[in-house]
């Protein structure tokens, strides 16, 4: 069946909001997605029916002990994992601290070296520069300011046997390039490096499978897949059955309860596993099946769903950089045509603060960032502090090409 956006958007109630009369348009995705009934109707049932905490020997303990167990499978499928692989926690950046911390209290004399990017996150940045205060030299590869791009020879030049950790991300949350993380993560290997990859910006935009990637962590956060403020963490077993976390002495020690602490947002973790059927709904609606998918048949229509959002979400950004190009007051950031890149742009209007930009278009219905999205590195290196940053459009399953032109109307009438 060909791609329905009327029947992706009839899942989301949020879609019927109207701002001075003018239909709003969801464009802020890459800062977390609207959430389809489906989600919001797991949340209300489990705060309803089972609202307990974990181990208890009555039903509604119970009851909540299995629906963690049956999210913790619905993501370690979302991420091609085992379940004991999967840890959930606040969000990305607190368990990223975590990781950071837990890493840096073994720090060996030999490998005293972190590696971290300019294109990245700020989470996958500040928890690795913080542990300088315990003697490792952090080390920055360079960005190509023109591609928006990991200078590849800068990273791997950097990389070297004192190297104890890698961090980078799978795709750039400020300009949507996505990297080459296959080939990082085994380059970083070549050395002996651990690899800590960010795919919370790409979670939304393609199937990952860390098992392919062969990353030793992985974090990403579920409110930016159609799901509640929930991090999610995946820890390569053999990695992470090593990994010392702080915790209480009452905790578990086995994976993954071991970077858990206290008690978890239940009803959010309930909500991620109705986020990631909610991809595999659309995937057996709308993917094409391919006699080389592997896996549960959840994880194969993962797999098809993301691929079908995608494949519809490509076009309309191919249109929106196409009209934004065509602006003379207009500069659009991010890879250059033809480079691997999620369906994220990001442009400047000459002479007008990023902000005030976004501000017009919120007057107008349209919900869209601007600033450096705690990816300040990267507009610092772009040398747009003062212009505000940047006005980012972030398109998802549920926008329409309708959308996009209105859009295109009201900046081109900005920029004349």
């Amino acid at each position: 069946m060909a791609y329905d956006v009327d029947y992706v958007r009839r899942q989301f109630p949020a879609l019927s909001l109207e701002v001075s009369g003018y239909p709003a348009v969801y464009l802020d995705g890459p800062g977390g997605t609207q959430v389809p009934q489906r989600v919001i109707d797991a949340v209300v049932n489990y705060l309803v029916r089972c609202n307990a905490n974990a181990g208890g020997p009555f039903h509604t303990s119970r009851e909540s002990d299995r629906i963690l167990k049956e999210s913790r499978l619905a993501v370690a499928d979302f991420l091609g994992a085992e379940a004991d692989e999967v840890s959930f926690g606040q969000n990305t950046t607190t368990l990223m601290f975590q990781l950071a911390l837990a890493l840096g209290r073994d720090k060996q004399k030999e490998r005293n070296e972190i590696l971290i990017t300019e294109l990245d996150h700020e989470a996958n940045r500040g928890p690795w520069e913080a542990l300088a205060q315990w003697g490792f030299t952090i080390r920055e590869v360079r960005l190509d300011p023109a591609g928006c791009t990991i200078d590849m020879d800068d990273f791997q030049a950097k990389l070297s046997e004192r190297t104890a950790v890698a961090a980078f991300g799978y795709a750039s949350n400020g300009v949507g390039t996505v990297s080459d993380v296959k080939q990082m993560v085994n380059l970083a290997h070549s050395v002996g490096a651990l690899t800590v990859v960010d795919a919370v910006h790409y979670a939304l935009h393609g199937p990952i499978d860390v098992k392919a990637l062969d990353t030793d962590f992985l974090l990403c956060s579920a409110y930016k897949f159609f799901g509640p403020h929930l991090g999610i963490f995946y820890g390569k077993k053999e990695v992470f059955q090593t990994l010392q976390t702080y915790r209480l002495k009452v905790q578990s020690e086995a994976i993954p309860y071991r970077m858990e602490t206290g008690t978890l947002n239940h009803e959010g973790i309930a909500g991620a596993r109705e986020a990631v059927e909610f991809i595999a709904d659309l995937g057996r609606r709308f993917g094409r099946v391919r006699d080389d998918a592997a896996g549960s048949e959840r994880r194969k229509a993962i797999v098809l769903g993301m691929e079908s959002m995608e494949e519809y979400e490509q076009p309309l950004a191919r249109r929106l950089i196409e009209g934004l190009s065509e602006m003379k007051k207009v500069k659009v950031h991010g890879p250059s045509a033809g480079s691997p890149r999620t369906s994220t742009v990001s442009f400047t209007v000459d002479r007008m603060h990023s902000e005030r930009v976004a501000e017009l278009l919120g007057e107008k219905g349209f919900f869209v960032w601007a600033g450096h999205f705690y990816a300040i590195r990267l507009v610092e290196r772009l040398g747009l502090q003062d212009q505000g940053g940047l006005v980012r459009i972030g398109l998802s399953p549920y926008n329409t090409a309708g959308e996009i032109e209105r859009l295109l109307d009201e900046v081109g009438r900005m920029a004349r």
